[in-house]
């Protein structure tokens, strides 16, 4: 079992560290919070007045903190986590913050001889306190694998992201999926209620189209990222559909500004031409104005 620091014990990072003791490792923590240090210590961890208390002596140290720059002052501040660090030590950050900053905390670390990895979760905090959080590993291949056990005890599935940084990039996307769709999905659920239509009857459907599935799993993998263009569906028709359901909450007084957005987006791409390719040529459409590919 290892020594480990954990800094950082909101929501998340409580039952995690929780989690930890219960698989057995020895565990030293801090937070700003005293209360939630001492509701730690009742389960079996020694607190710390500091982070660079926390870090001396530990195998790992965790952070678990809302943005980075309480990571960057935890790390590199007064009492940080460095004056105190075993260059033999491993750092993993499970905070979701910038990836630019994450990259320029783990060039510094670097620099000074430390070693660093991003390892930031998914799912919520039940999932937390069940320990079946979706870790996302970004360092590498030897600091994911000695990492390996460790964050295991926190979560039911680990993914290694394939280099530093990956694992807090690949969370931004999720997220920014996720968080987007909520809206759209929103908009489409107030348009079911407004035609009358049971919201079981569009669960039932959407849970078995690219509606709910998403475009990654399904027509994506098909068309687009196999540089198949030709037209299953076509975005020409994937217009029109889109005018008829925005015309329709119009007239019901159903606002759909993601549906407008994304009709600018299709009505971009038939003016470059691509009206009767496939409508996964959306990806390829934005590539291009994206200055990522002459696709």
């Amino acid at each position: 079992m290892a020594f480990v620091a954990f800094i950082g014990l909101g929501q998340m990072g409580a039952p995690m560290a929780a989690n930890l003791i219960k698989k057995g490792h020895q565990l030293c923590v801090y937070d700003v919070n005293r209360q939630a240090v001492e509701v730690l210590t009742g389960l079996g961890a020694k607190g710390a007045d500091s982070p660079s208390a926390a870090a001396s002596g530990a195998e790992f140290v965790i952070t678990m903190l809302p943005n980075g720059d309480l990571v960057e002052q935890v790390l590199f501040g007064d009492g940080g986590v460095n004056e105190s660090l075993s260059k033999q030590a491993l750092v993993i950050d499970m905070s979701t913050i910038h990836p630019l900053h994450s990259d320029g905390l783990c060039q510094k670390m670097s620099q000074q001889g430390f070693s660093y990895m991003d390892a930031p979760v998914g799912r919520t905090s039940d999932h937390a306190i069940a320990g079946t959080l979706l870790i996302l590993a970004g360092g590498t291949e030897a600091q994911v694998e000695k990492a390996r056990p460790v964050l295991m005890c926190m979560g039911s599935e680990l993914v290694n992201c394939s280099g530093p940084g990956m694992g807090i990039r690949v969370k931004l996307i999720n997220n920014y999926m996720s968080i987007a769709l909520n809206a759209l999905s929103a908009e489409a659920a107030v348009m079911c209620e407004a035609l009358g239509l049971p919201l079981d009857v569009a669960i039932q459907v959407m849970s078995n189209t690219p509606a709910g599935k998403g475009h990654f799993t399904t027509s994506w993998p098909n068309k687009v990222l196999r540089g198949d263009l030709s037209p299953a569906f076509m975005i020409d028709l994937a217009h029109k559909d889109l005018g008829i359901a925005l015309d329709v909450a119009n007239q019901l007084h159903v606002p759909m500004p993601l549906g407008a957005a994304a009709r600018e987006v299709y009505s971009q791409a038939r003016s470059a031409g691509r009206g009767r390719q496939d409508w996964t040529a959306i990806l390829a459409h934005v590539r291009k104005i994206s200055g990522r590919s002459e696709a």
